[in-house]
């Protein structure tokens, strides 16, 4: 497998936070990102990482990888719950092709990203460090500069292709027609464009792209 050109430097201010229910594949994520620098902390289910961040004195840096089918508590509701704490932190969710149409609406709740089973290991890392570099750039001292920055170079190319057409001001129909894609795969482009941008409107798009 080969690694993303657009990869950014390894980010170390922040940490993974893992919710699988599934043992192994929490230990192979853990050496999995461990051996890419990142900093890893795994929990069993939603519960679990509910009552750690609970127990903590101060709100958590880093980003949450979180499977969608788990019990007793889905990834989409332990989303819920992270955003009824007002966290800020990117999400992003491990998915069957089966629950894409659920993670769409995720995305249009401000989830930062998904990938599809099965994932290439070096697209699932070079995603969780742009998570981070947007993380971090949230914290950062010129934080809204910072974080555009970080947040527009999130997208992958397919995405700002949708994204220009969008700003544009075109239709999902025509968009498909102009890149040679179905309307659903469009729907999925916009979402992702939208929640990795932290917008809700091609309005708000348009005026984030004029920002420079």
């Amino acid at each position: 497998m080969t690694s993303s050109t657009d990869t950014p430097a390894p980010v170390h201010m922040g940490q993974i936070f893992l919710v699988d229910d599934d043992p192994d594949v929490r230990d192979a994520l853990s050496f999995l990102l461990g051996s890419r620098g990142l900093r890893v902390q795994s929990f069993a289910s939603g519960p679990a990482l509910l009552a750690h961040l609970d127990a903590r004195a101060a709100p958590p840096q880093g980003v949450f990888l979180l499977d969608v089918r788990m019990e007793p508590m889905t990834g989409t509701r332990l989303h819920d719950e992270l955003l009824a704490r007002r966290l800020r932190n990117p999400v992003l969710f491990l998915t069957g092709h089966g629950d894409i149409p659920m993670v769409v609406d995720a995305l249009k709740k401000g989830a930062f990203d998904f990938l599809e089973k099965p994932y290439s290991d070096n697209a699932l890392a070079d995603r969780l460090l742009h998570a981070l570099s947007v993380d971090a750039a949230m914290h950062a001292g010129d934080a809204q500069a910072a974080e555009r920055q970080a947040r527009l170079a999130s997208l992958t190319e397919r995405e700002r292709e949708v994204m220009l057409l969008v700003a544009a001001g075109k239709l999902n129909k025509v968009v498909a027609d102009e890149l040679h894609i179905s309307m659903r795969t469009v729907e999925v482009h916009r979402a992702r464009v939208f929640s990795k941008l932290g917008i809700r409107s091609a309005a708000e798009l348009a005026t984030l792209l004029a920002q420079d």
